[in-house]
């Protein structure tokens, strides 16, 4: 293995490790009495400051054309959509389990673009239809009070995969050419008003941070599993390709299980192991596909 392909393995696992560290943050923040739209609000806020200050060392403009900023606005909206059900999921049910349910975006973004972009059906399309399908309803029988996960849980981690799945199609169909720090600068900013709009409508209100416990956990999602993650994922698609890196992916459902499992007491069972086995394969298989 040469210099650049060990050094784009290493910066995929990172970044797949990385983004998987979601519920680390999370499930503190909700302890220290947080709820959903505050933990966003105050992540996505800190990680657009930081993003803020990234570009204004690089001296690099915020100016998008129309066609640009149409573009970012669209992404700033699905991406609200895809963390907001997401985390509002882990209220619901174990994180990991929910992480794992999440990684089913890869199939239905190749199941979106052969619908409504006319992309060639194959079988590998197929079975990593039904293997996904198969290892979410194993997944739904694995707890609850009647030995299932709250029906509502898995929809809105359903959601959270499909608009995810939306917005990676988003940027690959629009053909804009702006820097990740640009597009990011622009996400960041509509997510964080995204959760002031629905602070507002929910009549909830937006808790500072109670605790230096608190802000770490703050800045961790801010950090880690937003910039570090975003930035390592770059190096890593350019280094070893983007196939290689959505395999080295299947990382992050199991990093969120892990610590789920290790640091917040959630259950594991053969159930959950063969339901996140039908799950990663259904993955592998949609990226490998010719």
């Amino acid at each position: 293995m040469n210099s650049k392909k060990l050094i784009g393995s290493v910066c995929g696992i990172l970044a797949a490790v990385c983004y998987g560290t979601n519920p680390l943050g999370a499930l503190n923040l909700y302890q220290e009495g947080m709820a959903t739209n505050s933990v966003l609000f105050y992540r996505f806020g800190l990680a657009w400051v930081i993003i803020a200050a990234v570009m204004a060392i690089r001296r690099e403009n915020v100016k998008v054309t129309r066609k640009e900023f149409a573009v970012v606005t669209a992404l700033g909206v699905l991406f609200t959509f895809s963390s907001l059900t997401l985390y509002e999921s882990f209220n619901m049910m174990a994180a990991g389990v929910a992480s794992t349910i999440l990684f089913t975006y890869p199939v239905m973004t190749a199941v979106i673009m052969a619908l409504f972009f006319k992309e060639r059906t194959t079988w590998q399309t197929v079975v990593a239809l039904v293997l996904s399908v198969a290892g979410v309803a194993l997944l739904y029988w694995t707890g609850g009070t009647a030995g299932t996960l709250p029906l509502w849980g898995v929809v809105l981690v359903l959601i959270s995969a499909l608009t995810y799945a939306l917005y990676i199609i988003v940027v690959d169909r629009s053909d804009i050419h702006l820097s990740s720090f640009k597009i990011n600068f622009y996400v960041l900013f509509y997510c964080a008003m995204g959760m002031v709009i629905y602070t507002l409508v929910s009549g909830q209100t937006l808790m500072l941070p109670p605790s230096g416990r608190a802000w770490f956990f703050v800045g961790w999602l801010a950090v880690v599993p937003a910039i570090m993650a975003l930035s390592l994922m770059v190096y890593s698609a350019k280094y070893i390709g983007s196939t290689a890196t959505a395999i080295i992916g299947a990382l992050e459902p199991l990093t969120a299980v892990a610590i789920g499992i290790g640091l917040f007491g959630e259950p594991f069972t053969m159930r959950l192991v063969a339901g996140i086995v039908l799950i990663l394969g259904a993955v592998v298989l949609t990226v490998l596909k010719k």
